[in-house]
């Protein structure tokens, strides 16, 4: 790898499993925090996710990014890092390195030029810190001596003070997804909350699909809603029918609060009553329904409603009966449908579930039965929403766990306490 030592066997302060944003992050913290670092990854092209993210330019993090972004089975959790690692932390290191960035979105923020600055940015701070390399390597097992993880690897025994495990979850299995960090967390003892696709487009039956084929490539923005309670999910964000279903921000937001067998709601007409609104337009309008809907709505969206609702879209708006405007508008305010799947791993971007909270300290990242093992990242169970959160749980996560995995080597310890 350019421009980074490549590791030889021997021992380490922290070995960090796993050299994507979380791993490449926490790195490069405990390198500059004094640890003698080795960052361990099967891989020889790194940060695949980061280099696709964003369209190639990279929804780095949220200007917006709190607790109340994420989901997990213990929704606290996530708050402690998250406080102590802010999207201006991360906006700090970007202006250092000099990459331009721009928000897009709802708080998104995105690279100028290119994903590969934030690669290339993280690849530096390693080379600050220190960081050894070992690239293309396997871990073929991983055992407990003493208080150091030993850990048998294509190239030779590593052994280190503290291990960090960075492997991210099933999502996108083409560029390298696996289970290994669940497999780890329950080789010593952790929990794993159910895993499941997230962020994912969702599918329907062909038949029950196919009226809405021919509207492929629509888009527009809408309400979307899914289940109840605590467990609900409700944004506002651009809807896109696809040839097998639903797809775009605001099903791949809905999708992470959806559950097989449940409906979804979606609202067409912007929050507007839509049979109030067609009323009005009812007096002395001479527009034909189909013509007046598309003023507010894709025409062939406009088209495929009216069908649905038995009215011809070519009839002039006064002859339409009250009774069918309404049917209409309750249509367009209220789509309840209910999916058959989703379109998997291979798909998502991100996995809901993962190691469960439970057993690690909030505040370092830590087992709290097994002193100098970390978790961080996408293989823990916290999931953020669209648009960059997942990235900065990335960061924060991973400076927690690498400033106390320095802090525990510096003081002669396999981990801090989990306080």
């Amino acid at each position: 790898m350019s421009g980074a030592a490549q590791a030889r066997t021997g021992r380490y302060d922290v070995a960090v499993l796993g050299a994507g944003a979380a791993g490449m992050m926490c790195a490069a913290v405990a390198g500059q925090n004094g640890a003698r670092v080795v960052l361990i990854d099967h891989a020889t092209r790194l940060a695949e996710k980061i280099r696709i993210s964003g369209g190639g330019r990279c929804n780095f993090t949220n200007l917006q990014a709190g607790p109340a972004n994420y989901l997990s089975s213990n929704p606290h959790f996530c708050r402690s890092a998250l406080a102590r690692y802010t999207p201006q932390d991360f906006l700090a290191l970007m202006r250092r390195h000099g990459i331009a960035w721009h928000e897009k979105h709802r708080g998104q923020l995105f690279c100028n030029d290119s994903a590969e600055d934030v690669i290339a940015m993280l690849r530096a701070e390693c080379d600050t810190g220190q960081v050894r390399w070992q690239t293309g390597c396997t871990v073929a097992e991983i055992r407990r001596e003493g208080d150091d993880f030993l850990l048998l690897t294509a190239a030779g025994t590593v052994r280190a003070g503290a291990l960090v495990v960075a492997t991210g979850g099933l999502s996108i299995p083409k560029i390298g997804a696996s289970d290994f960090g669940y497999r780890i967390a329950r080789q010593f003892g952790m929990g794993i909350v159910e895993t499941r696709p997230a962020l994912v487009p969702l599918t329907f039956d062909g038949n029950d699909w196919a009226p809405f084929v021919p509207l492929a490539g629509v888009s527009l923005e809408v309400d979307i809603a899914t289940g109840s309670g605590k467990a609900a999910g409700a944004f506002r964000e651009d809807l896109l029918w696809t040839h097998r279903g639903l797809s775009g921000p605001a099903v791949l937001q809905i999708s992470s609060y959806w559950r097989p067998g449940t409906p979804v709601a979606i609202d067409l007409f912007d929050g507007e009553d839509a049979a109030a609104w067609l009323l009005e337009q009812k007096a002395g309008s001479r527009k034909h329904l189909g013509n007046l809907l598309a003023q507010r709505l894709p025409s062939r969206l406009a088209e495929a409603w009216c069908a649905a609702a038995g009215v011809a879209a070519t009839m002039p708006l006064h002859d339409v009966t009250d009774k069918a405007l309404r049917k209409l508008g309750a249509a367009l305010n209220g789509w309840r449908i209910v999916p058959s799947g989703t379109e998997g791993y291979r798909k998502a971007e991100v996995t809901l579930g993962g190691v469960d909270t439970r057993a690690l300290s909030s505040s370092t990242m830590m087992a709290r039965d097994v002193p100098g093992l970390y978790f961080i990242g996408e293989v823990v169970d916290v999931t953020g929403w669209l648009g960059g959160y997942n990235f900065q749980w990335a960061w924060a996560s991973a400076v927690a766990a690498g400033q106390a995995a320095a802090e525990a080597a510096r003081q002669g310890r396999p981990g801090q306490s989990a306080a």
